[in-house]
């Protein structure tokens, strides 16, 4: 069995958080040291991404499994659960299947509908750099501009770039698979899924992944959920808004 890799800081109960699609754990981690004053705060790679194991197979079901070995292995019990995107897929799915491991669940930015598939032009931009030629930072961002546009985008991916050997960089998520397994991210939650804990939905103000359409979906798998939403922020609201996205979550914990 391989274990996911993670970062552990704080104590109390455990607090896994899990990053979104192209992320990694260290993208958590301001806001994961402020958690860590309350709780026991695991910062999570999931599979394919930051530095746990790269594997062919990519799918929901295999990142479910994945994160039970972790709280397995680490003998977690009343996790509360925190997924970004991607991630708050996989802690929704979770939640519903080992409903007596979570004791509260948080998803921002994600419903449990289906999304189609929309990171081809992300896709085809990391598909683009050959690390032989872009042998440098540099290189590599020009030719990632010529395809993404949005600034933080870019530079969100670009966090993912390391020196694998001495003038040799690299991805630290697994492109191959990712690009393979790509209609995967965007799957909805089976229909027959519950979770009857308290459940918090946290959306971004400027951002279309959970619109008001959605929120009857959300009630029927998450019938003791509230979705609040985070001021001056678009997907990745916990970059945008941290100050927000941390009170909000800590008063929804707080609320027994």
């Amino acid at each position: 069995m391989k274990l996911l890799h993670s970062t552990i800081i704080g104590n109390g109960q455990p607090f896994i958080i899990l990053h979104g699609y192209f992320g990694m754990s260290d993208n958590w981690k301001s806001l994961g040291i402020q958690f860590a004053e309350n709780f026991e705060v695991h910062l999570v790679d999931q599979r394919n991404h930051g530095r746990s194991f790269h594997t062919d197979e990519f799918d929901y079901e295999l990142l479910v499994e994945d994160l039970y070995n972790y709280i397995n292995h680490y003998k977690l019990n009343k996790v509360v659960l925190l997924g970004h995107s991607m991630g708050g897929k996989v802690a929704m799915l979770f939640a519903t299947t080992y409903p007596e491991i979570v004791d509260k669940l948080i998803v921002a930015d994600i419903s449990p509908k289906f999304y189609k598939p929309h990171h081809q032009q992300i896709l085809a931009a990391l598909n683009a750099v050959n690390f032989s030629i872009h042998n440098s930072r540099q290189k590599v961002e020009e030719i990632l501009r010529i395809y993404i546009k949005e600034e933080e985008i870019l530079q969100f991916m670009l966090k993912n770039l390391y020196w694998e050997s001495k003038g040799k960089l690299a991805f630290r998520f697994n492109l191959t698979s990712l690009t393979e397994n790509n209609s995967e991210v965007g799957e909805a939650l089976a229909s027959f899924s519950y979770f009857d804990e308290k459940t918090l939905f946290l959306k971004g103000e400027n951002s279309n992944y959970i619109i008001k359409e959605d929120e009857p979906l959300i009630k029927t798998h998450f019938s003791n959920s509230i979705i609040e939403t985070i001021k001056k922020a678009g997907h990745w609201l916990h970059a945008e808004n941290p100050t927000q996205f941390h009170k909000k979550v800590l008063s929804f914990l707080s609320n027994k």
